[in-house]
């Protein structure tokens, strides 16, 4: 199953000037833990909440002085949209993160999260536990 058909195709973006501050309002304001950044439709960073808790709050620094550019982790590893399941996964494990914004030709055109990746393995376990279920006989 290609990641397009897993992805979340409502990407919370923000340009390398916004501050650090603006970029946790908006984490708030969305209820989501990253910020894609942006230069148009490319990818070019991301700033997840810990990335502000350990650059920011730990290092006592002013979160309206600094801005996405000076805070975020530059080499973003992206995913292509037709990639699949077990490629997102590779890609995590390899890298040591946990969400991957999803790109076509080079455009942002959605994310995916570990969280997402687990939630389909949830939903297609249960899938399996009822076909076991309608098949055993009753106890």
């Amino acid at each position: 199953m290609p990641v397009d058909d897993l992805a979340r195709s409502d990407v919370v973006t923000a340009g390398v000037d916004t501050t650090a501050a603006q970029l946790a309002t908006t984490m708030r304001d969305e209820s989501v833990g990253s910020v894609v950044i942006v230069d148009g439709t490319e990818p070019v960073g991301i700033v997840t909440d810990r990335d502000l808790t350990v650059r920011i709050i730990a290092a006592e620094t002013d979160p309206t002085a600094v801005t996405a550019a000076d805070v975020m982790t530059e080499e973003v590893v992206t995913i292509d949209w037709n990639a699949g399941f077990y490629e997102a996964t590779a890609l995590m494990s390899n890298h040591g993160v946990r969400r991957l914004p999803v790109c076509r030709d080079g455009d942002l055109v959605g994310i995916i999260t570990a969280d997402d990746l687990f939630e389909l393995i949830a939903d297609e376990k249960q899938q399996l536990a009822e076909v076991i279920r309608a098949q055993r006989p009753e106890y």
